[in-house]
C-alpha cells in the first residue's frame, strides 16, 4: 500500500491508503504545546464550573432576598428550593459569597499561619548554607531542613505531608 507522511503543526498523521493513523510529537516543543493545550482545557473546565457556580450564588440570593422580605418563592426556583435551601442552611459567613475560578491564594489569610520549609540547592556552600539559616530566623514559623540529594519534586511530597504551605529553596550562582 502507498503510504504518505504528513506533518501538520506537532502531529505526524500517517495516512496508508483508507486508514489513518495519528502518532504523537516526540520533542521538547511539542510537549510543551500539549501541555499548554492541556491547561487551556482545564482553565476552561474551572470557568465554566464557575458561571455553574454563579448561577447557583444568584438562585440562593433570591431565595435569601424573598424569604428575608417576607415575598413568596419566584416559580423558577420553587422546584430547587430544598436543595438550595439546605445549602443556604450550612453556608457560613466565608461560603456566603460568590467565588472566583482563580485560586485565592489569600483566602484563608488570618485562619492559620503558614507553614514554611527553607531549604537549600543540592551542594550548597557554607555561605549559602549560613544564608539559609538567617533566612529560616527572618521568615516566621519556618522551619530549615536539609536537601541532601532529594529532587525538588520529592521535596514537594514531604511539604504536603509535612502540612508546610510554602516551600523556599535559597540557590546561589557560582561564578
Amino acid at each position: 500500500p502507498h503510504t504518505t507522511l504528513h506533518r501538520l503543526t506537532s502531529y505526524i498523521y500517517i495516512s496508508t491508503s483508507n486508514n489513518k493513523t495519528i502518532m504523537p510529537p516526540t520533542n521538547a516543543a511539542s510537549a510543551s504545546h500539549r501541555r499548554n493545550a492541556r491547561l487551556r482545557r482545564e482553565y476552561l473546565y474551572r470557568k465554566s464550573l464557575s458561571t455553574i457556580e454563579s448561577s447557583d450564588y444568584e438562585a440562593k440570593k433570591r431565595i435569601r432576598d424573598a424569604l428575608s422580605q417576607g415575598k413568596p418563592l419566584p416559580t423558577e426556583l420553587r422546584a430547587s428550593y430544598d436543595k438550595l435551601k439546605t445549602d443556604i442552611d450550612h453556608e457560613d459567613a466565608k461560603h456566603e459569597g460568590n467565588t472566583s475560578h482563580v485560586d485565592d491564594e489569600y483566602g484563608d489569610a488570618g485562619w492559620s499561619d503558614p507553614r514554611v520549609c527553607v531549604t537549600t540547592s543540592r551542594s550548597p556552600s557554607s555561605r549559602l548554607k549560613q544564608f539559609s539559616k538567617e533566612m529560616k530566623l527572618l521568615i516566621p514559623n519556618s522551619t530549615r531542613i536539609n536537601r541532601g540529594t532529594h529532587r525538588v519534586d520529592e521535596l514537594v511530597d514531604v511539604c504536603k505531608t509535612s502540612d508546610f504551605t510554602d516551600l523556599v529553596v535559597v540557590q546561589e550562582t557560582r561564578e
